[in-house]
């Protein structure tokens, strides 16, 4: 069983004007194996925030607070032992990265994170695959990584990089983002065998509802002003769906 355990997280960041803005703010979460959470907020809450802090991103610095995975100091690990730890991000906007192959990339990736490199013959069958199942063009294995690519793409590349790396724990952010009904199915069944395959802890941060008609949440945490200020089940979606963020966002403000 892992468990990534964040407590009183808050972080911030230096503004163009080198003054320190304060975007998290006591944040408390615990992910489990076999676990999927839902994060929803209204844009500018801090969400992809989350998200950027437990991957390590360097603009931002956390003032208090622990990030624990397996009662592991997640903050005092490097991004690359991050990853090979078992934390993986699937970004909202995914970069470019000309000159590097689709299939160095993933295959370097995937020797980071194992510690050794995959048997090229099996990894090459692993691959295919996994593309066949997200429906990309096996052509796109020699392109370079993401550029070119359309939003959809650059979505199905993140969920493959998931399911061939096999983390602990998916931390998804915003990757229903830009995607069509056709992409968002493809999408989320990829995720969906990720979890089934390894009962990896799934932590999807989205504005909308569409995707978890997907992928069902267990438990659903409203987030605003850098903090989680609900949680429930799935029903709670349906609640921001029917009425938005309004009550949420009334209460913390004093309104």
């Amino acid at each position: 069983m892992t468990t990534l355990e964040i407590k009183d997280l808050h972080a911030e960041i230096t503004t163009p004007e080198g003054e320190s803005k304060q975007i998290l703010n006591g944040v408390n979460l615990t992910v489990k194996s076999g676990e999927t959470h839902a994060i929803m907020g209204p844009n500018g809450s801090g969400k992809s925030t989350l998200s950027y802090v437990i991957a390590g991103h360097p603009k931002y610095t956390v003032t208090q607070g622990t990030i624990t995975l397996d009662g592991e100091d997640v903050l005092a690990m490097s991004v690359d032992e991050r990853a090979r730890a078992g934390l993986f991000l699937a970004m909202q906007y995914p970069v470019e990265v000309p000159g590097v192959s689709m299939s160095n990339f993933l295959r370097t990736a995937a020797t980071a994170v194992r510690g050794e490199a995959p048997k090229l013959r099996t990894w090459v069958k692993e691959v295919k695959e996994s593309m066949k199942e997200l429906d990309i063009d096996s052509a796109f294995a020699d392109r370079s990584v993401n550029e070119g690519f359309s939003g959809g793409e650059k979505k199905r590349h993140e969920v493959l990089q998931l399911g061939l790396l096999a983390p602990k724990i998916a931390i998804l952010d915003e990757t229903d983002s830009g995607l069509d009904v056709d992409a968002l199915r493809i999408v989320s069944d990829g995720v969906n065998r990720y979890k089934e395959r390894t009962d990896g802890g799934v932590l999807l941060i989205t504005h909308y509802t569409r995707i978890l008609r997907y992928i069902k949440p267990d438990f659903v945490h409203v987030f605003v002003n850098g903090k989680i200020v609900a949680e429930g089940g799935s029903e709670l979606a349906d609640e921001l769906d029917a009425n938005g963020y309004e009550r949420f966002t009334s209460a913390t403000t004093g309104a």
